[in-house]
């Protein structure tokens, strides 16, 4: 799949601008968590990407690149070392899965100057990742603008066959998987309150969770899901150590 030479700006919302591409399908045997969101069979992996294995597409949203340095410069100090535990992890994935294509679905920095502050061990470890692959960096509201030097393409969505990725849920469009709500979710089991970071789906639309060292999470409750499902008609694939947790929407408890 190589989106510079099939990618093109496509009517509907006049003021996104959307990257479409048609792929080949790319077949591997793995036993991950399975999410079906659009008819398309996509693993949720426990570190909180997911992988389309037809299309060798990987997606991580909400990478908040370059917070701890954010911080400091309002006064707020905290361990500088957000951006490389980050790319750690995603390294990892990287390995496990040999994705063609990496979508980072927005807020891939904390602000839009964080590009211009990553390290220089920082800036070599996207370029080793980007090494050989399509990485399409999506628009955030925390990051509007495309980031300097940073390799890659940039859109504000990018749809490949059923699926649309994008940053922020719109509610409205089948085939959705989208960032920026961080879901939580928490639920009560044998007698203890147990949180976790969580994919969100009704099988329509999927609400992926936040990928970055210094993220926080809203709870799936919370009535900006409301907007996005509908109520609890939804499941929470809830993130563990080694593997992925459905639970039934009416089962995660608000705050």
């Amino acid at each position: 799949m190589k989106t510079s030479s099939a990618h093109s700006r496509v009517s509907g919302n006049p003021d996104e601008k959307l990257l479409v591409v048609s792929g080949s399908p790319l077949s591997r045997g793995r036993a991950d968590h399975a999410v079906i969101v659009a008819s398309i069979r996509l693993l949720a992996d426990p570190a909180g990407a997911l992988y389309w294995p037809e299309e060798g597409l990987l997606a991580v949203a909400d990478l908040h690149l370059e917070k701890g340095s954010s911080y400091a410069k309002r006064g707020v100090l905290l361990p500088p070392y957000d951006t490389a535990a980050t790319l750690a992890r995603l390294t990892l994935l990287l390995a496990r899965y040999a994705p063609r294509c990496v979508v980072a679905l927005g807020d891939n920095f904390h602000d839009g100057e964080g590009a211009s502050r990553l390290a220089a061990p920082d800036r070599e470890s996207l370029r080793t990742m980007q090494r050989g692959r399509d990485w399409i960096w999506i628009a955030g509201n925390h990051d509007p603008e495309p980031g300097k030097d940073i390799g890659g393409q940039f859109a504000e969505a990018f749809a490949l066959g059923a699926l649309v990725f994008r940053h922020a849920p719109s509610a409205s469009a089948d085939g959705e998987v989208a960032g920026h709500l961080h879901p939580v979710a928490r639920i009560a089991q044998r007698g203890r309150l147990i949180g976790r970071r969580c994919f969100a789906s009704n099988g329509k639309r999927m609400v992926m969770p936040a990928f970055g060292a210094y993220t926080g999470g809203l709870n799936v409750r919370h009535e900006a899901f409301d907007e996005v499902f509908g109520g609890t008609r939804f499941t929470a694939h809830m993130l563990g150590a080694a593997r992925v947790y459905a639970v039934a929407g009416k089962r995660c408890l608000p705050d």
